[in-house]
């Protein structure tokens, strides 16, 4: 392998022999499936490490090109051009440009990226790269390589990239995949500018529906409710603003998409796109229009062939454990294009060819490999197909041979663990952490077989003495390899030492010994040699961490000297312990260690030593010299074992001598066989070579970074001419040699080396015959070990080996065959101890046993005998336990036992009391008024309070703030005050407020009136003061059930009194009746529940020892108090004498009973007279005392009717008020819920306040974002116009250039004959045929026909000037033409046609100008669009804000029925009106009246008329009358008589006629007043009801001047957005449709006004008809 790279040499310290030594890499291995990449047709490179390998396919031989920065970061290559670009990952990393093979640097490309690149890409053609940065840039950025610049970069927040490819068919494209979303970018040019373009994709749903993208920002129409008003957009209905308004996403509208996997691009721009749920999409680069490939359906045979395939390799994964997949949906990783098809790759490990026919595919299955696929690249020339695996293998597959794929590479699928040399120093052996074992070539790093263990390893080395690997565990097992043939290693043997992991391994040099080091300080030992079948001599336990394990080997004194460094955690410093193991372990090992197995420490000769510092690494020389790696500070400590060193005042070895060094972080060392070199490695990734003699450094080398971890291991070939070393976690496996090296130093390690072979090698023949005859080692897959669980292993360390079945059967071929479930080595041990106990002590035991059962039955006999002696002679139980200190052990585990659970129980309980507070705190104690109820005595009523927490002091000085608001308010407004406290006191005010609290004691004249809420402030405020009204009313009736609940506890008290007479009662009548005892519930004491009584409790109370002996005092105190208090004399004189009572009472006449007389048992007729007479005397006083007790019986019973009366009737009361308070209850809920609606109302229109708010500021975010794009836009625009002219200036410039030179021609050839003129005018226009590249000519390529470049245009140019050399032979020179003039002709010919190329190129240029300016015009003709869109719905958000503040939502009380509708359809209040119910009232009042006078007034003609029929027959009656009385008059007039007279003798009654007429007038006089007053009274109304239109008017004007000073505010606003947007179209727009509705208005009002006085006319009319037909009206 060769190895390209620079040495660096940063500050290293190097010895006078410096310039003489010096390493360089031999060869470098390694996989890493991030990239891959062909860079020829045969030639395949990756990176790994630091390093880029590249590898011949067809010699399988790699080459490497060393990054000097540390590891490598993204990569990418062009097998086109031959050209890589890779970053370094360092900070501010740089990218650079090599081409192959001879691996020079082109250039390096310095971006703004801070921390790393994640993807780069080369373009198909042109010198063109693209980058995308990580964490914190996410950059994309386009570059011209060539000339080092950067085009042109577009920042991505947040997006992390997957993959990213150009079109190959134009490199103006280019495609950016990520997790979840694929985008196209577009690269604009612009003459000498670019600029990115971004297109994302809408990618299909899960289910592979496409469905169009929603614009939740912009909705297509907006639903407007006539009741809760405009529906807006999400973003604005959850307050959202900026960005984040425009991108807000509900979790209802997201739907679970596609996840891109892998892509590829196709002949004609498309990109196919392999997704994650099994999915082919096409992607078409312009439009990016998505469509979703389906399989075209299979024919029934091929589909039942398809079946039975997907259904063997869906057994066949289930067989291995892995998830089955379906092969009809393949979850593609990997895909590359060609001219047949598509190839797909995925984790099924097939290779799958899609043959594309529009939007279905056929797909066929052309290879398995059996590994998951990563990723596929075609060759240049697309005759390979590249496949990558995750395994760390490559295979190629030829589609034109359509056979199988071939491997081509095999390596790890892991990073690197360890690695070293097999004796001979001809072949390497590495591992890596997943269990691989490989062997390389030293030579060359040929891999030649590969091995996998499928265990995680932890440690390897190879042994001196054969060609035997040892690879330890986690699991605690040690592995044994054969690798006597190279090309075939095999598993010949394993030992489970231990059940902790194997941290290390060690070989002594002469191959004797193997140390295995394992955690908690156990260090094994084995005997190295197969011959001994590895067999485990014993092992060492020490005190503390080992960090460290060394091993010298002395073969003089046939000594291993094993140094180990230990971690002391109490000091910083650091420990030695060394042990010596000798050859007679191996001989006879009992005599060395114990039965457990363990060493004795004085027979390997034990010692420690402690160091001043703390070290991370130490190796000791022969000399006791030790050389230690500082952990505090970064420099090597040299330590000389010997009492000189120690210090003074304790026994600590002090540092001889420090050497400082340049490596950064915790690192090791390692010596070389020869102890000459000492090897210094750290996290930095660099390795330092040290003379052991004078510490100088002898050579170093940057062979790995600490980006990948810096060093795991290192170690020396045994001749010195070879170090391995391999990375962490970068994946790399690096071999050294010497460059440079002193003669004498090659010559010692040579001489060392073969005194080694000498001793070694007839040991090595004798171990490697034995290797050979050793049976390979098989798993027994049911009970292999690797199958069990990580915490399994530790079960079962106690079972059989193979190790002690050899020794038993001492048969080779017995031991490969795995028996159940591995022992560890100490577990047999354990297990072989506890068997020789057994053997040796099974009589004793059997012994034993039997006296313990007589032993056992005798005690059993004296504890039944101590049971039946008497009490006094009892022992006590615990006398009878012959082991006290077991019992006291058992009880004082019983104890720890039980303060343990007491621990867990209280813990419990103070948990579940910290809960109980809680719940507490906040529901009971931070109540105000706590929540209880109140129940009646004989009916289900029940009414519960309203609980109420205390008002904070916040929420009382804003209610304080809000009232003193309304108190200056009204005091402004005082007459409107009082006019609206005249039309709260009528009836119908309630209906006008909206509920009915003033009802219930709420105060609703500090309310706002429901027609005055137009402001925010004013809405805020008035939901202050309905809360304050919903709390007083709470309040009011927790009063009112207060007192209510007292009344309650008072009856049941009065009941109780009355109870407890009933019970006296009940017992004088001896009546057996049970009494109703009321009392109070859990729900009516609440507080109880807070309480735990001691009745509740079950279980019984658990008392500590204090306790039970404090409760026994108190009941001893109690008895002799009750003693005490019986023992009266007084009282038991009163008990003797009189029955304990002093008088007779009333209650006791019951019980009374008259005793007989003594006689009464003697006959009758025996009696004396005094008896008889005595006799009769006592059936008196009988007589009298039933009388006495009957009627004392008929009062005890009337007394209990009554108090039963008395109960129910006080009982039945209470529910009575019970009923009634729950009905106030449920109306007082109405009541607060019309509140709390009124409130909903309120906060309703201020959240849709609030949404139209932020919506309009969410338009003005995007607005200036759309006036920003345009200022730019515009800006680009004109810079582009200016461009295009100038360049057009140019063009033209050329164009006539080259006329010019045609032109000129005929001029420059005047001389020449005019038959030789015109042939050479002839050739002067012939141009050669058009040029053809290379790449044009292979037909397997589907992207020949790709889109040029600029330097494709040079490159063209070139190719002409190369096909005009054959035309400019003197071949075709006319024949009489001298030559001067044909060579003259053939220079004006190549001048003519690089002009007519210049022309046509700038020509190109000019278009691709005119072309981005076009777009940039569409560009800002959109944003003018979307522009005056946001305007439009700007002035739609002013007039839907204008209309929320007028059009309020109103609530009113309608009483049941007053509302009836004919049908179920709401009707349509559009175009009502909202009039005060008064006007209305007292429009219809006047109307009624209006209506009762024309009544009175058509009555009165009525009987008008019919007086004048009366008084026209009375006035003819009376002219006959007259004619009579003239005649009279006649006769009388002779008669001498005065008027009086006269007068008196007509009139029958003259003094009643006088006063008849008096009355008359009198009423006619009243008649008049009573007409005066009834017009004043209507004057009166009159001028109330203009009173009334002036004081509306005035409110009208003032809500007027306010709408005209908001208005005025509003259109200022718009006029300086109109001017600052620049927006005049608009305006003018708009101003010409407003003159339109004025000019619509005012016609609109000159039409009222004319049909105003047409109105006039006809009513005129009306009043002239009207009077004519009744003129009395």
């Amino acid at each position: 392998m060769e190895v390209a790279a620079e040495e660096s040499c940063a500050g290293a310290r190097r010895c006078s022999s410096a310039e003489e030594a010096a390493l360089e890499v031999s060869w470098v291995q390694g996989f890493s499936n991030k990239n891959f990449g062909f860079i020829n047709n045969q030639t395949v490179c990756y990176p790994c490490g630091n390093y880029i390998l590249f590898l011949d396919i067809e010699t399988k031989k790699t080459t490497a090109l060393q990054c000097q920065a540390g590891q490598v970061g993204a990569f990418t290559a062009n097998g086109n051009s031959h050209v890589l670009a890779f970053s370094d990952r360092r900070l501010n990393p740089i990218i650079y440009i090599y081409t192959f093979p001879e691996l020079t640097k082109l250039t390096k490309l310095k971006g703004n990226a801070q921390l790393d690149y994640t993807l780069l890409a080369l373009s198909f053609t042109g010198p063109y790269l693209a980058s995308f940065s990580s964490i914190p840039e996410f950059i994309l950025s386009i570059w011209n390589w060539q000339e080092n610049i950067l085009l042109c970069s577009e920042s991505q927040p947040g997006v992390t990239a997957t993959s990213m490819s150009f079109n190959p068919m134009n490199w103006q494209q280019l495609c950016l995949v990520d997790e979840s979303n694929v985008t196209v970018w577009h690269i604009e040019r612009n003459n000498d500018e670019h600029h990115l373009k971004q297109n994302p994709v809408e990618l299909p749903d899960a289910q592979g529906l496409v469905s169009h993208h929603t614009d939740l920002f912009f909705p297509v129409s907006y639903d407007e409710d006539p009741y809760f008003g405009p529906l807006l957009p999400v973003s604005a209905i959850a307050g959202l603003e900026g960005d984040e308004a425009e991108t807000f996403m509900p979790r209802n509208y997201i739907k679970p998409l596609l996840h891109p996997t892998a892509h590829c691009w196709s002949a004609t721009s498309e990109v196919y796109v392999g997704c994650k749920e099994g999915y082919v999409l096409a992607i078409d680069a312009k439009t990016c229009g998505v469509s979703v490939l389906q399989q075209k359906p299979l024919p029934d045979h091929l589909r039942k062939i398809s079946d039975i395939v997907s259904y063997v390799h869906k057994e066949v994964q289930r067989k291995k454990g892995d998830k089955p997949t379906d092969l009809q949906k393949p979850v593609l990783f990997g895909m590359a294009f060609c001219n047949e098809g598509l190839y797909t790759a995925g984790s099924e490990g097939i290779l799958f060819f899609y043959q594309i026919k529009g939007l279905q595919y056929e797909m066929t299955i052309y290879a398995d490999i059996l590994q998951p696929i990563s990723s596929l690249i075609f060759s240049p020339d697309y005759t390979v197909l590249l496949l990558v695996t995750d395994q760390g293998t490559l295979y190629t597959y030829k589609p034109a041979h359509s056979g199988e794929a071939v491997k081509i590479l095999d390596t790890c699928r892991s990073c690197f663990l360890a690695a070293d040399f097999l004796p001979g120093n001809k072949y390497c052996v590495s591992v890596t952490i997943s269990g691989e074992v490989q062997v390389w070539l030293l030579k060359d790093g040929t891999g030649l077989s590969k091995l996998n263990l499928d265990v995680q390893a932890t440690a390897m080395a190879c042994c001196p003495s054969s060609n035997s690997v040892a690879v330890g565990t986690k699991r605690g097992q040690i592995y044994f390899l054969d690798v006597t043939e190279a090309e075939a290693p095999r598993v010949i043997h394993r030992i489970f030492v231990s059940e902790f992991p194997v941290l290390s391994l060690h070989y002594d040099q002469s191959g004797q010994f193997l140390i295995a080091r394992a955690t908690q300080g156990h260090i094994f030992i084995l005997d190295a040699r197969p011959s001994k079948l590895f067999k485990v001599l014993g092992y060492v336990e020490l005190a503390g961490e080992v960090l460290d394990l060394s091993v010298l080997s002395d073969f003089k004194s046939d000594l291993v000297e094993v140094v180990v460094l230990l971690n002391v955690a109490v000091v910083q410093r650091a420990r030695l312990e060394t042990f010596c193991l000798s050859s007679a372990l191996t001989t006879d090992n009992d005599k060395y260690v114990n039965a457990h197995g363990m060493f004795n420490g004085s027979a390997i000769k034990m010692k420690r030593y402690d160091l001043d510092y703390s070290l991370s690494s130490a190796v000791r020389l022969k000399d006791n010299t030790v050389y230690g790696y500082c952990t505090c500070a970064p420099f090597i400590c040299k330590y000389r074992l010997s009492e000189e060193n120690m210090s003074e005042d304790s026994s600590v070895f002090l540092s001889e001598k420090r050497t400082p060094g340049n490596q950064l972080g915790s690192g090791f060392l390692c010596l070389s066989p020869n102890s000459r070199w000492l090897a210094s490695a750290a996290k930095d990734g660099v390795l330092l070579i040290y003379d052991t003699f004078t510490m100088d450094i002898l050579a170093q080398k940057h062979c790995h970074s600490h980006q990948g971890g810096g060093i795991r291991s290192v170690v020396f070939s045994l001749d010195g001419k070879f170090i391995l070393v391999n990375g962490k976690s970068d994946g790399a496996l690096v071999c050294l040699k010497w460059k440079k090296l002193k003669k004498t130093e090659v010559k010692e390690a040579s001489s060392y080396w073969k005194s080694l072979l000498a001793i070694l090698s007839k040991s090595t023949s004798n171990e490697n015959a034995f290797l050979k005859s050793m049976a390979e080692w098989q798993f027994d897959p049911e009970s292999k070990l690797v199958s069990l669980p990580e915490e399994k292993v530790k079960e079962a360390p106690l079972k059989s080996s193979n190790v002690e079945v050899t020794e038993e059967d001492g048969n080779i071929t017995t031991l490969y065959s795995s028996g159940a479930i591995d022992m560890t080595w100490i577990g047999q041990k354990i297990k072989k101890v506890m068997k020789e106990e057994t053997r040796r002590f099974g009589n004793q035991k059997k012994e034993l046993e039997m006296e313990v059962e007589k032993l056992c039955e005798t005690i059993q006999k004296m504890m039944l005998e101590n049971e039946q002696v008497p009490d006094t002679e009892k022992l006590e139980p615990q006398e009878f336990n012959l082991d006290i200190e077991e019992q006291e052990k058992a009880q004082a585990e019983a104890e720890q036992k039980v303060i343990m659970t007491r621990k867990e129980i209280e813990m419990e309980n103070l948990a579940n009391r910290y809960v109980q507070d809680v719940i507490k705190r906040e529901c009971w104690d931070a109540m105000y008024i706590k929540g209880r109820a109140v129940k009646s005595f004989h009916t289900p009523h029940e009414v519960k309070n309203y609980p109420l927490k205390k008002r904070s002091k916040e929420e009382l000085e804003t209610l304080e703030k809000v009232l003193r608001l309304k108190k200056v308010e009204t005091a402004d407004v005082k007459e409107e005050g009082e006019k609206t406290e005249v039309m709260a006191n009528d009836s119908a005010s309630c209906c006008l407020i909206g509920s009915l609290s003033s009802q219930y004691g709420g105060d609703t004249s500090i309310l706002y009136s429901q027609w005055d809420l137009h402001t925010r402030e004013q809405k805020v405020n008035q939901i202050v003061l309905l809360k304050d009204i919903i709390y007083n009313l709470k309040t009011a009736f927790n009063k009112e059930f207060d007192e209510v609940a007292r009344q309650k506890e008072q009856d049941i008290a009065r009941v109780k009194e009355r109870n407890l007479r009933i019970h006296e009662i009940l017992a004088q009548l001896e009546l057996q009746v049970e009494v109703w005892e009321p009392a109070l519930t859990d729900d009516e004491m609440p507080e109880r529940a807070l309480t735990v009584q001691d009745s509740e409790i079950k279980a019984e109370k658990y008392l500590t020892q204090e306790e039970k002996e404090k409760a026994e005092m108190l009941a001893r105190l109690e008895m002799e108090r009750q003693l005490a208090a019986t023992d009266n004399e007084r009282l038991r004189a009163l008990d003797d004498m009189m029955g304990g009572v002093l008088e007779v009472k009333k209650e006791d006449i019951l019980k009374m009973d008259i005793p007989p007389p003594t006689f009464i048992s003697k006959p009758e007729y025996v009696w004396t007279d005094e008896e008889k007479k005595e006799f009769r005397d006592y059936e008196e006083k009988v007589k009298k005392l039933n009388e006495e007790k009957k009627n004392y019986r008929m009062s005890l019973e009337d007394e209990l009717e009554k108090l039963e009366a008395s109960i129910q009737e006080t009982t039945q009361n209470f529910d009575e008020t019970v009923r009634k308070l729950s009905e106030k209850k449920v109306k007082l809920e109405m009541v607060i819920y019309q509140e709390e609606l009124k409130i909903v109302n309120l906060v309703y229109a201020l959240m849709l306040d609030e949404e139209l708010a932020t919506r309009e500021t969410g338009l003005h975010n995007f607005l200036m974002k759309k006036e920003k794009e345009k200022v730019k836009t515009a800006r680009t625009i004109q810079m582009t116009k200016s461009k295009i002219e100038a360049y057009i200036d140019i063009y033209e410039n050329a164009v006539v250039q080259e006329k010019n030179l045609e032109s000129s021609f005929a001029r420059e050839f005047a001389d020449v004959p005019a038959h030789l003129l015109e042939k050479l005018l002839q050739l002067y226009r012939q141009r050669p045929k058009t040029p053809v590249k290379e790449t044009v000519l292979d037909t397997a390529n589907p992207y020949v026909k790709c889109l040029g470049s600029a330097g494709d245009n040079k490159d063209a140019l070139t190719l002409l000037m190369k096909a005009m050399d054959e035309l400019d032979s003197p071949e075709h020179m006319p024949d009489g033409l001298d030559l001067s003039i044909w060579e003259n002709f053939c220079l004006a010919r190549r001048n003519k046609m690089e002009s007519e190329e210049l022309v046509k190129w700038k020509s190109q240029t000019l278009a691709e100008m005119q072309a981005f300016l076009q777009r940039r015009v569409n560009d800002s003709d959109i944003i003018d669009s979307e522009i005056e869109a946001i305007f439009q719905e700007l002035t739609w958000l002013q007039e839907e804000k204008m209309k929320l503040q007028l059009n309020l939502t109103i609530q009113f009380l309608l009483k049941q029925g007053q509302v009836e509708l004919e049908n179920t359809e709401i009707p349509e209040y559009s175009d009502a009106i909202l009039i005060s119910k008064s006007v209305i009232e007292e429009l219809n009042r006047n109307i009624m009246a209006q209506a009762e006078k024309k009544i009175a007034s058509m009555v009165e003609y009525k009987d008008f008329s019919k007086g004048i029929f009366q008084l026209e027959w009375e006035h003819r009656k009376m002219r006959m009358q007259i004619e009579d009385l003239q005649q009279k008059a006649r006769d009388i007039v002779s008669l001498i008589i005065s008027k009086d007279r006269q007068l008196l003798l007509t009139v029958p009654n003259y003094n009643s006629n006088v006063a008849h007429h008096i009355s008359v007038m009198e009423q006619t006089l009243g008649m008049m007043d009573e007409l005066h007053k009834k017009n004043v009274k209507n004057r009166q109304k009159k001028v109330k009801e203009l009173e009334k239109r002036i004081s509306l008017k005035e409110q009208e004007n003032y809500e007027l001047s306010l709408e005209l000073k908001e208005m005025l505010v509003s259109t200022s606003e718009r006029r300086h957005i109109f001017e600052a947007a620049d927006t005049q179209h608009i305006a003018d727009k708009v101003a010409r449709q407003r003159y339109r509705e004025i000019l619509k208005q005012k016609h609109l009002r000159e039409q009222i006004k004319e049909e105003k006085e047409e109105c006039e006319i006809l009513q005129a009319q009306v009043e002239r008809l009207r009077s004519r037909l009744f003129p009395i009206l």
